[in-house]
């Protein structure tokens, strides 16, 4: 065996990538540190989330909580640092809130450092009916975790 091919065998988890890959990286960082800096002036209260979403028509008109009723107030929660109850309040966003995390630290390695996560492909690579599909679900066990407590009688803290 030649040195090279035992260096393939060692970095079956993490490598090195090319320059596509870390400017691909370095724009999905900058996409996730964009949003992560929306949410915080949610949570500082720079932006106000009743001046760009207004009253939730879904609640007031059925009486029950709509999807993304919640995700304003577990954002909110979640950059406060409070993740556990950012989870509780609406479990899709602490889950989107997560994932995001983990994306934008990912993506600051390979784009800064050029380690190539080889568990996670490329954006070229990414399907996006899949991405839609597994956001579709995530949001529809938030929602179904909303009504039951709206059921039970329990409100957000």
């Amino acid at each position: 065996m030649t040195p090279a091919s035992v260096k393939s065998k060692r970095s079956g988890f993490l490598g090195r990538c090319d320059r596509r890959r870390r400017v691909e990286s370095a724009i999905i960082f900058l996409v996730v540190f964009a949003l992560f800096f929306f949410f915080y002036c949610l949570a500082a209260g720079v932006i106000s989330s009743e001046s760009l979403f207004g009253k939730c028509g879904f609640k007031q008109y059925y009486g029950l909580p709509c999807p993304g009723c919640g995700i304003t107030t577990a954002i909110t929660a979640f950059m406060r640092g409070q993740i556990l109850s950012a989870f509780y309040i609406q479990p899709a966003a602490g889950i989107m809130c997560s994932l995001l995390a983990v994306l934008g630290i990912l993506s600051l390695l390979t784009a800064f450092f050029g380690v190539d996560c080889q568990f996670l492909p490329s954006v070229r690579q990414w399907r996006r009916s899949y991405l839609i599909a597994a956001m579709l679900i995530i949001f529809a066990f938030g929602w179904a975790v909303t009504l039951a407590r709206a059921w039970m009688g329990q409100s957000l803290p």
